[in-house]
């Protein structure tokens, strides 16, 4: 058999389930996953591989319309997604009650396949899926549409094997033991971030940003210091809160998952800056990763 190999970009509006399916079909933790929107901010990579078959799948931001400078950086990563990608996998809730025009009009322009995909079936029941499914039809006409549910690894067999079946014939892109194409250090921060979605509230979360300064891997421990950036001294007091107890509680969180992570004892310590309006600086933007 010729081997195969591909680049699979995954899409849709925020909170509908891209991370939560990019997880389980990479079989690793590479995504933050938390109830709120707009927790993904980059385009991370996440490949599976076995003898036959490389697949290199991208998870993106949800599709939204951009407000302020991050904000076009992460719309900037999702049209990067659309020119690289063999196949497309579009996520939908089921339960979708905002306007996905955008998410249309996008689609609509990429000539590859397209997987529609209808996830959170489980929160839903057979009437409400075929509605959507005909709705989905008419709008997008995609290659297949698939009812699924991340969540409940439910038809995410079907997922792989369309994908299988659309990617071209060509060599791997990456080294068969590769899962990623992201550092250890910015897991380390994206898992910091995701315990500030966790315990903090309103715009605390998205006016937030984490950089490792330091990493260091000795022989029974890594050692890590890790900055969390804020817009404005308020937000700082509340990350920190009374007696430091907030910061206490994001970092004991973060080093428990980050263990996992790493599979290895780590000390970590956090600190707390403000950096006013980060968000539409470029050369903020630009240091922390995002293309401005």
């Amino acid at each position: 058999m010729e081997h195969r190999a591909g680049f699979v970009s995954i899409v849709g509006k925020p909170n509908a389930g891209k991370s939560t399916l990019m997880n389980i079909l990479v079989g690793e933790r590479m995504s933050i996953i938390t109830h709120k929107a707009q927790t993904t901010r980059h385009r991370i990579i996440g490949i599976i591989n076995d003898e036959q078959t490389q697949i290199i799948f991208s998870d993106t931001p949800g599709i939204i319309k951009p407000k302020y400078g991050l904000q076009k950086s992460m719309m900037s990563a999702v049209n990067e997604s659309f020119l690289d990608a063999d196949v497309l996998l579009v996520v939908t809730d089921i339960n979708e009650k905002h306007d996905e025009a955008d998410v249309i009009e996008k689609v609509k322009k990429y000539t590859g396949p397209v997987a529609l995909l209808v996830n959170k079936i489980d929160q839903s029941n057979q009437e409400a899926v075929t509605e959507r499914v005909t709705n989905w039809q008419k709008e997008l006409n995609p290659t297949v549409i698939i009812p699924m549910s991340a969540l409940k690894d439910f038809n995410v067999d079907a997922v792989l094997a369309f994908i299988r079946q659309h990617i071209p014939v060509h060599p791997p892109y990456y080294d068969k033991e590769d899962l990623t194409d992201r550092s250890e250090r910015f897991f380390v921060s994206e898992l910091i971030r995701e315990k500030i979605f966790q315990c903090c509230q309103k715009e605390v979360p998205y006016s937030s940003e984490v950089v490792v300064i330091s990493f260091k891997d000795e022989p029974e421990i890594v050692r890590i210091s890790a900055e969390i950036i804020v817009e404005r001294d308020t937000q700082k007091g509340i990350i920190i809160g009374k007696g430091g107890l907030m910061l206490k509680k994001i970092a004991s969180a973060a080093r428990y998952d980050i263990e996992a992570f790493l599979q290895k004892k780590v000390f970590l310590e956090v600190f707390v800056k403000v950096l006013d309006d980060w968000r539409n600086k470029d050369n903020y933007l630009k240091r922390f990763g995002y293309d401005s």
